[in-house]
């Protein structure tokens, strides 16, 4: 079986989540078939506040990458705001570690956990104890939680691949070899490939020359299957993918001297390592989709303290792809300085968050715990 570890945000956990629904409970199973919640309702009736917990916000991290550094800030500064204590636990990608952590979380009475899961069905046992607990659970992408974060994969991979069409268009006079570095495997990120490949479709001077996933979802994994790539392909227009992988594609191309100022890099996470070579402005990276770790960091840690004080929360939330570039950058890390703002501001909010269903300490046998999205199949 392919390696996940390392991979990117919103990939966490996937490969196996369907199943998590399957596990034996011991106590009621949450929301287990698929189901579309309608938007929000921020005037829902307050209910009691979980007893017994402690005023804690945990965030179990599985690594140290920057995607997961920015929603670990986005989390302690929402606690700091609403006067929780912050607590982290990083696995190492270790699921053995993940689940001792969380355990250790629910005997210590926190009274939120944020999880981004090393892997999600082992972990969705010591998950659904701390919701049974009446604790907050948010969780990066796989179920069970109280409030699942997403982002609507089809769309974030259209954002990217548009991108990349309209840049061959008219920068490459409509013709390019491309590399698409994927992530297949994982069922719930394949739709992002997909959209890749449907923007690029119908253009005939554009040839898909690779179209595979590294072996590992990080730098060298990315390094590794571009160095091959290269060995059948060695001259390449454009290479899509998650940033982790493409930033390694790059590093790759430069120690083959095949980097041109008029290639297409781009990835998807807003890593900040990407959004650094873009401001270059000479560099082959060319976009970056961000999913703003920080700002929904933010909004879960908010979720966390709302939940505590007795308030309803979203059931499931968006986070909205928006593609970087050299026009937008600027603004972009306004908003990543200071998530708070941005939450506060519902106009600068919508650009990056969409939420979705009510759910509250009294109705917490409603969680979620199937494979949550917002898009149609």
């Amino acid at each position: 079986m392919r390696s996940i570890r390392g991979a990117s945000l919103l990939s966490i956990g996937l490969l196996a989540a369907s199943v998590v629904a399957a596990v034996a409970q011991d106590g009621p199973p949450g929301i287990t078939v698929p189901t579309a919640f309608a938007p929000f309702n921020a005037d829902a009736p307050r209910c009691q506040p979980p007893p017994g917990l402690e005023r804690v916000l945990g965030f179990a991290q599985d690594n140290e990458r920057q995607f997961m550094q920015g929603v670990r800030r986005g989390l302690s500064l929402a606690a700091q705001d609403r006067n929780l204590a912050f607590r982290v636990a990083v696995a190492r990608d270790d699921p053995a570690r993940m689940i001792e952590q969380v355990e250790e979380f629910r005997t210590d009475k926190v009274g939120a956990v944020v999880a981004a899961p090393v892997d999600a069905p082992s972990l969705a046992r010591s998950l659904q104890r701390v919701i049974w607990s009446g604790g907050y659970v948010g969780t990066v992408v796989p179920p069970p939680a109280t409030s699942l974060l997403n982002a609507p994969q089809y769309l974030t991979g259209k954002v990217l691949g548009d991108a990349a069409a309209a840049y061959i268009r008219y920068r490459l006079g409509g013709k390019a070899k491309v590399v698409l570095l994927t992530h297949d495997s994982l069922q719930f990120l394949a739709p992002r490939f997909t959209a890749m490949r449907d923007a690029l479709k119908g253009m005939p001077g554009v040839t898909i020359v690779a179209d595979i996933s590294p072996q590992t979802v990080n730098n060298e994994g990315g390094f590794a299957t571009m160095r091959t790539v290269l060995l059948a392909h060695p001259n390449v227009d454009v290479v899509l993918g998650a940033d982790t992988v493409v930033l390694g594609a790059l590093a790759a191309l430069r120690a083959a001297g095949k980097a041109r100022p008029d290639q297409f890099l781009g990835g998807i996470d807003g890593e900040p390592e990407a959004v650094a070579e873009i401001k270059k402005g000479n560099s082959p990276y060319k976009a970056s989709v961000s999913l703003a770790s920080p700002v929904f960091g933010y909004a879960m840690g908010q979720h966390a303290a709302d939940w505590l004080e007795g308030r309803s929360i979203p059931q499931a939330m968006d986070t909205l792809p928006i593609a970087l570039s050299l026009d937008n950058i600027a603004g972009y890390e306004a908003d990543l300085a200071d998530p708070g703002a941005v939450y506060a501001d519902p106009v600068r909010r919508a650009r990056y968050l969409r939420m979705y269903g009510n759910i509250c300490y009294d109705s917490r046998h409603e969680y979620v715990n199937f494979p949550w999205s917002s898009e149609r199949k």
